[in-house]
């Protein structure tokens, strides 16, 4: 539940954001996607990053939507704005397959966040991460909590077809 003083900030797809400000609270909702939460808890600077997919070879690379560009842009800006690399903690979040029946991009997604924080030396200090629902997470940046949230439902379910009968064909009206 959100306090009244708080401000919330919804990361989507191929973004990311910043904050120092106790008030702000960080809020994305992912099924394969991926997102980091990145706290530097001395400097009281976080942020998430929401990304698609792990990477993209080629010039075509630099590009929000990937995860290697996106957990570069995040490092990098915290650590412009006052954040030490050796204080970075991350909490990982995401990479449900959400149908069975195509190419489990979610596992890729975590998998490549895992491998990159390590590469970077920067540990995870929790996960939630595969299954086959969707999540919600509240993230505040300065001290680094994190509320998920399952979203409910049966992530294959096909709305049903609703048959509408046709208009009447001699101008009736029908009132209630």
């Amino acid at each position: 539940m959100m306090q009244a003083n708080e401000t919330l900030v919804n990361v989507v797809q191929g973004e990311y954001h910043i904050s120092n400000d106790v008030n702000c609270v960080l809020s994305t909702v992912l099924g394969s996607c991926a997102a980091v939460c990145l706290t530097d808890s001395v400097a009281r600077l976080g942020g998430m990053n929401h990304f698609l997919l792990p990477s993209r070879s080629g010039a075509e690379g630099e590009d929000i939507r990937y995860g290697a560009y996106s957990m570069e842009l995040l490092i990098n800006n915290m650590l412009k704005q006052g954040a030490q690399k050796n204080r970075l903690v991350a909490k990982l979040f995401g990479g449900a397959k959400m149908l069975s029946h195509l190419r489990d991009i979610g596992t890729s997604n975590t998998a490549f966040a895992k491998e990159f924080l390590q590469n970077e030396g920067i540990p995870v200090a929790s996960e939630s991460i595969g299954g086959h629902a969707a999540r919600r997470i509240r993230f505040w940046p300065t001290d680094g909590r994190v509320k998920q949230y399952i979203v409910p439902g049966e992530v294959e379910r096909i709305a049903p077809t609703v048959k509408v009968p046709p208009p009447p064909s001699h101008g009736e009206i029908t009132l209630f």
